[in-house]
C-alpha cells in the first residue's frame, strides 16, 4: 500500500546507519520535510537535538540489533513509523529498461532501481517526464535524436563509470530494453572494463508494446506464429531482404521511417506480395500516438507525413486488428443505441 502525504515543514527522524539512511534521507528532504537523523539505537550520530515529538519516523532497515525498543516507544505513543529499505551498495551501475515510453509499464524491479538511485542518466525514450515523482537522484539528460547526439556514446559511458567510481548508485534509463538495439551490451562491457558492478534491468520492449498499444499482435493462431525484429536505423543488404522476405510471419521494426522506402521497395524486389498489410505506429503510449495502416506497395506516400520514435509493422496480423477494431467500433455503436433507446 503507498500513501501520499504533504510532509513540507514537517520534522521527520530517519533512522539507521549512514551508508544504509543515505537515499532515505534524500527522499525526504526532496519531499519538503525537515530531517533529522538517528544512526545507531544508542544515540550516536545526531544532527544536534532530535525534536521532541516527530511527525513520523523513518526506520531503515540497517541490520543493526536494538532499533525494536525506540521504535516501538514511538509507536505507543502515537508516533506514526514508517519502514524504510536500505539503500543499496555504493559504486554500482543498474542499466534499467523504460519501456516504450509510459511509467506505467515500468517493471517493480525499475521502479525500485530508480527509487535508490543517486544519479540517473537517461534517454528521450524513456519516461523521463516522470521521473520526478519516482526519484530524487540528480537527473542527466543524454538522449540522443536523429542526426544528433549531444552526448556521445563513449560519453554516455565515460560519464555512468566516473560517476560510479565516485560512490554513486547510477541507473542507465533507456527506451525498450537495454539488449534490444538498446546498445546496453555496450555499456556493461564499459563498466567490467572499469571494474564497476554492473546488472542489467529488463524493460519492456516497444517492438511487442507499441503494436499492442494499436491493437495489433505480432503473433496469431493461424495467421502468424512468428516474428522478427529488424532495426531499421541503416537500410538492410539485398541478401537480409532476401531472407528476411522468405522468413514469413511477422516483422517489426524499430525506428524505420527514415528507412522506411528503402525497405518496402526491398521487399518488393525480394518478392513479398505488394498487398501485404503494413502498419506504421507514431509514438505510442504518447500523446499523439497515431496508426497509418496500408498495404507493402502503397505504404511510402501514406506514411509521407509520419515520423519518428515509430514502430513498423509488416504482416497479415495488421488485419487481424482491423478486424478486431471494426468489431469493438460496433459494439461501442450497439451500446450507445442502445442507451438511446433506453432513455427514450
Amino acid at each position: 500500500m503507498q500513501l501520499t502525504i504533504d510532509l513540507t515543514g514537517r520534522e521527520v527522524l530517519v533512522t539507521g546507519a549512514d551508508h544504509a539512511a543515505r537515499q532515505a534521507v534524500r527522499r525526504y528532504e526532496a519531499a519538503g520535510a525537515i530531517v533529522f537523523r538517528l544512526s545507531t539505537p544508542r544515540g550516536a550520530g545526531m544532527d544536534g537535538p532530535l525534536p521532541e515529538r516527530p511527525f513520523l519516523v523513518a526506520a531503515v532497515d540497517d541490520g543493526q540489533p536494538g532499533w525494536e525498543a525506540l521504535l516501538g516507544r514511538c509507536q505507543a505513543t502515537g508516533i506514526p513509523v514508517a519502514a524504510e529499505p536500505a539503500s543499496g551498495p555504493e559504486g554500482h551501475v543498474t542499466l534499467v529498461g523504460g519501456g516504450p515510453g509510459t511509467a506505467e509499464l515500468l517493471t517493480v524491479a525499475a521502479v525500485a532501481a530508480l527509487r535508490d538511485a543517486d544519479v540517473v542518466f537517461y534517454d528521450r525514450l524513456a519516461p523521463y517526464q516522470d521521473l520526478p515523482d519516482l526519484t530524487s537522484a540528480e537527473l542527466v539528460d543524454v538522449g540522443k535524436k536523429p542526426g544528433h547526439h549531444k552526448v556521445s556514446q563513449a560519453d554516455i559511458e565515460k560519464l555512468m563509470v566516473d560517476s560510479a567510481l565516485a560512490g554513486n548508485n547510477v541507473v542507465r534509463l533507456k527506451g525498450g530494453d537495454p539488449y534490444v538495439f538498446g546498445r546496453g551490451g555496450e555499456e556493461v562491457a564499459a563498466c567490467v572494463a572499469a571494474g564497476v558492478p554492473v546488472r542489467v534491468i529488463s524493460g519492456v520492449t516497444s517492438a511487442i508494446s507499441v503494436p499492442a498499444a494499436a491493437g495489433i499482435p505480432v503473433t496469431h493462431r493461424g495467421v502468424s506464429h512468428i516474428f522478427t525484429v529488424v532495426s531499421g536505423h541503416a537500410p538492410l543488404t539485398e541478401n537480409e531482404l532476401t531472407h528476411l522476405s522468405g522468413l514469413g510471419g511477422t516483422i517489426v521494426v524499430l525506428m524505420g521511417i527514415g528507412t522506411l522506402h528503402h525497405l518496402a521497395a526491398g521487399l518488393r524486389r525480394a518478392g513479398m506480395r505488394a498487398d501485404m498489410p503494413m502498419a506504421v505506429v507514431e509514438r505510442g503510449y504518447r500523446p499523439g500516438q497515431r496508426t497509418t495502416i496500408a498495404e507493402l506497395g502503397t505504404i511510402t506516400s501514406a506514411a509521407a507525413g509520419c515520423s519518428n520514435p515509430a514502430v513498423l509493422v509488416i504482416g497479415d496480423v495488421v488485419r487481424v486488428a482491423e478486424a478486431n477494431r471494426s468489431c469493438a467500433e460496433a459494439t461501442a455503436e450497439f451500446d450507445r443505441l442502445a442507451a438511446s433507446l433506453m432513455e427514450a
